[in-house]
């Protein structure tokens, strides 16, 4: 019998057939990696275009298709599936005290699709890509783009399906397989934001993909659908593309701050402030979520009514947004806290969070969003949420479960200078973005006024230190494998289920079946021993 579920075999067979959870987590996190240094690619070379006002290093058209890779990949191929597939995958049945998701095949299958669409649309970047935006707004996309739209849509509506899979396999393992005693305000916050995440992608992700039928059904028959010239409404489009496209953003968010909640109780010795109500808080983000897709669309043309609704309600979902920071915050108070690597990026998700969603109400009030809609303001707002947001936060849970998933601990003072790089590199990047849009420049355009250099050199340069830090993990992690010392089986003194059982894990999770009896969080400060 094994040890581990990494020496369950070794053969690339015994890989790429395997019902595991935690071994299909590792093809997800080998997948996105190679998904997220492409993209990445793409914004190295934006950023060198941008470095100068002249937009003198690729042509304007190459500018287009550059941007549209890189935010097809990185919102479709990295940010939605990175913590839902790759950690929740690993950590969600441990979390509950089960043996694995409840349909492992459909979870092997899944990830089969989700590679399937990543293939599709790494192929039409290769055969010329896609000049659209990631948002493929009509008639453009229908009626005068000859780039691969056809290609690009097919790949997103495969991956469509791949998130709906995991989404319904985490509610019914959830609803199903949960240890004895783990009620349901028993559950680690992680669980709870995954389960409102997998809410979100059964019930939003169908609207995606019967939208970019409807695209592509136009673009190849010429059916009027989104052309006015063909009896079509345009507006009908954005509000479908929308209607999905704002609650992905809780998709990427929510699991991100599931993270945060495993985090930052561990490593401040505090149980969680008011753990109901962050549970609440989640589960109302996810339904406002589904309201306010309105507000990307102030400008478009759409009834000055429906637009100060739209407003209204997207400043309500700050309001259980904002209940999150401040319980962290109220969590950290008094607390025995460790500057630990996991514990730097998670620091570093609440204040950039904080940020993007602060600015996020500037872009809900409608005389603002005026000015600022489709500026770089926008392009801030937006990185600070995503990368600041959801990247921090995934790069924190990596490092917090690192020890679990491989058994191994990497260098820690490693692991803190790579978080200081990130936080430094990001500001640097796109807090000058923030200025330009205040100034007026525009997103997407690949020349600019002189006038607009300084803060672009700025933001550039915050690109290649944001860069070192992102390779940075990718080389410690890999020695940690190999040269790591070995991981005990809770190395942070947590509290979760994940860490009662050896790192790495046995096959089946547990050598025997966990029962829950305390509430979760039940952490002590320095020196003080909580019952068994």
């Amino acid at each position: 019998m094994a040890d581990n579920y990494l020496t369950d075999g070794y053969t690339l067979a015994s890989w790429l057939t395997t019902r595991d959870h935690k071994r299909i987590a590792l093809l997800y996190f080998a997948a996105i990696t190679t998904f997220f240094f492409v993209g990445g690619a793409a914004a190295t070379l934006i950023r060198l275009e941008l470095a100068t006002a002249q937009g003198d290093l690729v042509s304007d058209d190459t500018y287009n298709r550059l941007f549209t890779a890189h935010g097809v990949i990185m919102v479709w191929l990295f940010l939605i599936p990175s913590i839902p597939s790759a950690l929740g995958n690993f950590l969600m049945p441990m979390m509950i005290g089960a043996r694995d998701l409840a349909f492992p095949r459909l979870n092997l299958a899944s990830w089969y699709i989700y590679v399937a669409g990543g293939v599709m649309i790494i192929t039409a970047l290769f055969l010329g890509g896609v000049d659209t935006g990631w948002t493929f707004y009509t008639p453009f996309s229908t009626l005068f783009s000859n780039s691969h739209v056809v290609l690009t849509l097919l790949g997103v509506f495969v991956v469509g399906f791949s998130s709906i899979l995991t989404g319904l396999n985490f509610i019914v393992t959830v609803h199903t397989m949960r240890a004895p005693g783990l009620t349901w305000f028993r559950l680690p916050l992680f669980v709870w934001a995954n389960y409102a995440t997998s809410l979100i992608l059964v019930l939003a992700t169908p609207v995606l993909a019967m939208t970019l039928v409807l695209l592509a059904i136009e673009r190849i028959f010429q059916v009027g659908i989104f052309n006015p010239a063909l009896g079509g409404d345009p507006l009908l489009f954005q509000h479908l593309f929308w209607f999905y496209s704002h609650p992905a953003v809780y998709i990427m968010i929510l699991p991100a701050m599931g993270v945060a909640s495993e985090i930052i109780p561990c490593f401040a010795r505090r149980p969680v402030f008011g753990y109901r109500f962050m549970a609440y808080a989640i589960l109302g983000i996810a339904i406002i979520g589904f309201l306010v897709w309105g507000h990307h669309m102030f400008v478009s043309g759409q009834s000055v009514y429906a637009s100060l609704v739209f407003s209204l309600l997207s400043f309500l979902v700050a309001i259980p947004s904002a209940i999150k920071v401040f319980n962290w915050t109220a969590t950290l108070y008094k607390g025995s806290i460790r500057f630990s690597a996991p514990m730097l990026y998670a620091l570093g998700f609440v204040g950039l969070f904080t940020i993007g969603g602060l600015t996020g109400l500037y872009l809900a009030s409608l005389a603002l969003d005026v000015h600022l809609t489709d500026t770089y303001f926008v392009v801030a707002h937006f990185h600070y949420i995503m990368v600041g947001g959801s990247v921090m936060a995934y790069f924190g849970g990596v490092h917090f479960w690192w020890p679990k998933i491989s058994g191994r601990m990497y260098p820690e003072i490693w692991g803190k200078v790579a978080a200081v790089i990130v936080f430094v590199g990001f500001n640097l990047t796109f807090f000058p973005q923030y200025l330009l849009g205040v100034q007026g420049m525009p997103r997407r355009y690949h020349a600019y006024p002189d006038e607009f250099t300084v803060l672009n050199v700025l933001s550039s340069a915050g690109a290649s230190i944001l860069a070192v830090g992102y390779l940075l993990p990718l080389a410690y992690l890999a020695w940690s494998i190999f040269r790591g010392e070995r991981a005990t089986s809770n190395p942070w003194r947590a509290t979760g289920l994940e860490w009662q059982t050896a790192s790495p894990p046995p096959t089946e999770n547990f050598e025997h079946p966990p029962e829950v009896t305390r509430e979760p969080y039940d952490y002590r400060p320095e020196g003080e021993i909580a019952p068994p």
